[in-house]
């Protein structure tokens, strides 16, 4: 049995509490004395910063697709975050949550799903992972489930959109113009009251997960954006940004070191440019998400869209450098069993590299689709061997690139290396990608192993600073 609380108040007490707590632990002294914001910020120079100062990058999968729908959690066990972790190698996970799962009704929040979360993130901390969460939405919201439709609950529009609501039966994603659909983002946009509740219920995950800051790194406010009636071209800028800007603090009275992982609207799919502009406060990601449109459509992937994706990762680039914010790719993927998929996977993985930029897959679940297992519960392949590739997690310094040669087995990390951070450089190389054993090349660097991580305990001279690793005795 699933147990609410109805609480229709917000939460002062814990609010106060949070604050104190923040100025306490900056102390009181003079504050002329006090280190600059840049660095108190945990993203510095375009990267996430972990506590020695180096740059943290996450890779990792999306779990899940299945928590669109009650009971809002899927088949994964501790087990299946430990796989994440230890079989492929990866190091974080964006967990979907939605707004109908914490309040299913009008001020009540449902503490059983609550407690079940922050079960979940004890297994991710089990299993050695980092978290953002992510307040997931397509085509707004459960009422029109019948289109692909979740994240809001019922309560937050008019029944008589639901019930007047035809899906168009050839993609899920053209129910986003339907006339009702649109009034009912409309509404959300538009109404203080709605938007006051959508804040509730994440405050209400950031206090039942008090406690959890070593897991979570960061949380992504809202999935995928869309503009309802607003034209295309003025609703980042009129109403996403001014979202945000509401938004993010209220979540930070509680979890002031969460991350704030902000995706543009979901006209940056379409290729459209974002219109966000620089927050007015400290610690973003941009985290938008890097699909090719023919793949979507269901056309495969032609390798001549090579170019297109690279090019996209670029921009986005540009965009995030644009915003003093790091680059976080929150979903990418593709159909295991489409035409292309190593090509299209392998593309997705060098764009980014390129960039030094982390990505989560699109997703962990069982099925068809983009599901990274079957029905039963395999490995669907060549898809999860061409994800599994070795990457770095965490540089001493400042990562410029890296690669995978797969015709080779052969990884390339490019960083500058800063000699004020005395942590090693930590790659992961997970096993199954070398199962008769690695060499690593670098100038004049120490290293040591740890399992399937390689340390660089002192970096190769040069600058900028290489290190290699390729099958043994090749």
């Amino acid at each position: 049995m699933r147990v609410r609380s109805r609480v229709a108040c917000s939460l002062p007490a814990l609010t106060l509490v949070g604050v104190a707590l923040t100025v306490s632990s900056l102390g009181c002294g003079d504050p002329a004395e006090a280190p600059p914001p840049e660095a108190q910020s945990r993203v510095r120079g375009g990267f996430i910063r972990d506590d020695e100062g180096r740059a943290l990058l996450l890779r990792g999968v999306n779990l899940a697709g299945a928590h669109k729908a009650a009971p809002y959690f899927s088949f994964h066990g501790p087990a299946d975050f430990s796989r994440v972790r230890t079989e492929w190698g990866m190091n974080a996970v964006r967990f979907l949550i939605t707004w109908a799962a914490v309040e299913p009704e009008r001020g009540v929040f449902d503490d059983a799903y609550l407690d079940a979360l922050a079960e979940r993130m004890d297994w991710a901390r089990e299993a050695g992972l980092l978290v953002v969460l992510d307040l997931h939405q397509d085509v707004y919201g459960e009422g029109f489930a019948s289109g692909g439709g979740d994240g809001a609950p019922r309560w937050t529009c008019d029944e008589a959109h639901y019930e007047a609501f035809e899906p168009n039966p050839s993609q899920w994603f053209f129910n986003y113009l339907s006339p009702e659909v649109i009034a009912c983002y409309d509404q959300f946009w538009s109404s203080p009251e709605l938007r006051a509740e959508y804040a509730e219920a994440w405050r209400r995950v950031a206090a039942r997960l008090e406690g959890y800051d070593d897991v979570i790194v960061g949380f992504d406010p809202i999935n995928e954006p869309y503009w309802g009636s607003y034209t295309v071209t003025a609703f980042e800028a009129s109403v996403l940004q001014g979202f945000y800007e509401e938004l993010v603090p209220k979540i930070r009275e509680l979890r002031p070191t969460w991350i704030a992982f902000l995706e543009p609207g979901s006209s940056r799919n379409l290729g459209i440019p974002t219109g966000l502009t620089k927050m007015p406060f400290a610690d973003v990601v941009y985290s938008p998400h890097s699909y090719d449109s023919e793949a979507e459509s269901g056309m495969g992937f032609d390798s001549a869209r090579r170019d297109a994706v690279l090019a996209n990762a670029r921009d986005l680039a540009e965009e995030a450098e644009a915003l003093g914010a790091g680059l976080w790719i929150g979903e990418y993927g593709g159909m295991a069993d489409a035409p292309g998929i190593v090509e299209y996977m392998t593309a997705e993985y060098d764009a980014f590299g390129a960039l030094a930029a982390g990505t989560t897959y699109w997703a962990y679940d069982r099925g068809g689709g983009y599901s990274l297992l079957d029905d039963e519960g395999a490995e669907r392949e060549p898809l999860v061997s061409t994800l599994v590739r070795p990457w770095p997690e965490r540089v001493a310094g400042d990562p410029l690139s890296y690669a995978f040669d797969a015709a080779t087995s052969t990884f390339t990390l490019s960083y500058r290396a800063d000699p004020a951070i005395s942590a090693p450089t930590e790659i992961s190389v997970p096993s199954r990608v070398y199962p008769s054993g690695y060499a690593v090349q670098c100038d004049g660097c120490e290293i040591e192993e740890a399992g399937p991580i390689l340390r660089v305990t002192s970096p190769p001279s040069g600058d900028p600073a290489i290190v290699t690793i390729a099958p043994a005795g090749g």
